[in-house]
């Protein structure tokens, strides 16, 4: 049987989903109640790293141990991929002795290039063009604090990262608009971002305008991995796509505001927003551990019925 990947979020249904949030919950749950679940007992999970991380290894390795199963750490520095092993020898090799693999590189390339070659699934922990499993903790977050997505509005604020990008394919897939507000020069790319539409996104050189109504407000750092050298530059560029006090009230009044993580205080977010009342980012870390469980188990077990 061919094995199955996650390596961008347009890669499922919007009916896979629902399952994978149905999962996500009744998995939560017994987490919460200290009730054993170990359907991947005997189970060996791959994390290969070349860019640091601290919730995805965590949430990875933890949610593996939680399910019964063992995760084992690969830094690219410390492994033969890191002295010029091919990606493809790679895959034959570590898909032989492990049942699945996580990847969080720089390059999409990489992570498909892996895939493609595995025997076993393969989920992108991150890569410069997508962020899906941080999508997939979000919209559980969403749907747990406010109910069904579809027909909501989600504002991004800041730069058209990774995280923007999948933003934009889960709008395709959960029909919900995304009003994005970028600083000039920073725009949307509709190819990298891997769109086949346009008509659930809009772009607003005026971040106030973009959060205007908007039932979740969510925004990242402005200078990603790998940017370093523009940050002084990008400092410049985004002092006015903070989002502040100001920018949550004209959110609709019941809105959200979520951040990936980690963030920076006084820069992408004020202090009153991050740790105000209308903050969900710590439930939102922590969902990132229980629907990455419900992702593996959907890989590897297929559909589960409880």
């Amino acid at each position: 049987m061919k094995a199955r990947h996650f390596l961008q979020f347009k890669d499922f249904t919007r009916e896979e989903y629902e399952h994978l949030f149905t999962r996500t919950r009744w998995i939560k749950d017994q987490f919460k109640s200290y009730r054993q679940y170990w359907p991947l007992i005997d189970r060996t999970l791959v994390m290969i790293f070349e860019k640091q991380s601290t919730r995805t290894r965590l949430s990875f390795e933890a949610g593996m141990h939680q399910l019964g199963g063992a995760a084992i750490y690969l830094n690219t520095r410390d492994s033969q991929l890191g002295r010029g092993e091919p990606v493809e020898d790679a895959a034959e090799v570590i898909s032989r002795m492990s049942d699945i693999v996580m990847i969080r590189t720089y390059e999409q390339e990489i992570v498909e290039r892996f895939a493609k070659h595995s025997r076993v699934p393969v989920i992108n922990g991150l890569t410069n063009e997508y962020h899906p499993c941080q999508i997939l903790g979000d919209i559980y977050t969403f749907m747990e604090q406010r109910g069904p997505i579809q027909g909501r509005t989600v504002a991004w604020i800041g730069d058209s990262n990774n995280v923007c990008n999948t933003w934009l394919q889960a709008a395709e897939v959960f029909d919900f608009n995304v009003h994005v507000s970028t600083p000039p020069g920073y725009e949307v790319e509709a190819e990298r971002a891997g769109l086949y539409g346009t008509s659930h996104y809009e772009e607003f050189s005026d971040p106030m305008e973009a959060a205007r109504d908007a039932d979740l407000v969510t925004t990242d750092v402005w200078t990603s991995m790998g940017f370093e050298a523009e940050n002084e530059e990008r400092k410049r560029d985004f002092e006015d796509w903070q989002v502040d006090v100001e920018m949550m009230k004209i959110a609709r009044k019941d809105a959200v505001f979520m951040h990936c993580l980690p963030a920076h205080r006084g820069e992408e977010v004020a202090a009153e927003v991050i740790d105000g009342p209308q903050s969900v980012v710590w439930d939102e870390a922590e969902n990132r551990l229980h629907s990455q469980k419900a992702l593996m188990e959907f890989l590897m077990l297929g559909r589960v019925e409880q």
